[in-house]
Order: C-alpha cells, then structure tokens, then sequence
C-alpha cells in the first residue's frame, strides 16, 4: 500500500512563532485541552518553547509545522522530558490550524517528530495522551505506529481532570 500522507517540514521554534501559538490558542483547537489560554499563559508557553528549542541536552525540542512548497506555516508539534509510571520518557503533543485540518498532516508531523524524538536522547519511549473523546488525535497516534496502552487519568491543564488515553511508542 502506498503511504499518501503529505510531508511536512519541522522548524525549530523561535522567537517568531509567538504569533503562531496565538492562532493555536482558539476555542475550536482548545476545547479538549480546558479552554484558551490567557494572555500571560500564553507568553509564559512560548517562552518555554523558545527555551526548549534552544536547548541540546535531550529534554526535547518544539516545532513549527511547514507544509512545503509554500512554506505554509501550519501548525506546531514538539516533545518534552517526562517521567510517566517511574520511567523516564518524552510525551508529544501536536496542533494543526483549522484551515489545514483533515490533510493528514499531524500524522505527518507526528512521524517526523517520531525520528526527532529518537535522534534526541536516551528515552525508550514517546508517549502521547490525547482526550478519550478526541478522535482525531487518537487516530493521528494509531496512524502514526503508536500502541494503545489503556485509559488514564491525568490532568491537564493542573488542576483540570480528564480522561486520556495512554498511547506509546518505543523509540530504542
């Protein structure tokens, strides 16, 4: 079978996204994530962004997701250090502009961010845990190799419960 999934480019987060985290901040592309950030959450996150992309230890990078050949700037993914169940691991999130959804590009993203993730450090595992009743995002896990582990609690943003799913992938 022929993988049709676009590809995409990832760039490093930099100063110059803050407008990008901005458009990510919308309702539609919050809601399974407790709602839009303020204005001081917001820049508090694009600091550590810009912090994290900066640094080369392994805790991980952020990403501006470019659609090629336009240089279409369409979203954003990353992967930071975590410990999950006693194990040192990196968890991944992702988020794709609305304009740009349905195209197969977070799994794309995902993939690329994949092969980062495993150039990056010592962790054996890349987890991500989207809402149970995000669809998408748990396609886009399934799509891109990861393994369903199970539900689980967790809160996100603190002090929000909700119902995630546990999905892994071994990167060693």
């Amino acid at each position: 079978m022929t993988d049709t999934t676009p590809q995409v480019l990832l760039e490093p987060w930099s100063e110059e996204d803050a407008g990008l985290l901005h458009a990510l901040n919308a309702p539609e592309l919050m809601g399974h994530l407790g709602g839009p950030e303020t204005e001081e959450q917001l820049v508090r996150r694009h600091r550590r962004y810009v912090d994290l992309s900066s640094d080369d230890t392994g805790a991980g990078r952020m990403f501006r997701i470019v659609l090629p050949p336009e240089k279409a700037v369409v979203g954003s993914i990353g992967f930071w250090a975590q410990t999950w169940d006693g194990e040192p691991v990196y968890e991944t999130g992702w988020s794709i502009l609305p304009a740009f959804q349905g195209r197969g590009l977070a799994t794309s993203a995902t993939r690329a961010v994949i092969t980062e993730a495993r150039a990056a450090g010592p962790h054996r595992h890349l987890h991500a845990f989207p809402s149970t009743d995000n669809a998408a995002s748990n396609a886009v896990c399934r799509k891109a190799g990861f393994e369903l582990l199970g539900e689980r609690d967790f809160e996100y943003p603190p002090g929000r419960p909700m119902r995630c799913n546990d999905w892994r992938i071994a990167l060693r």
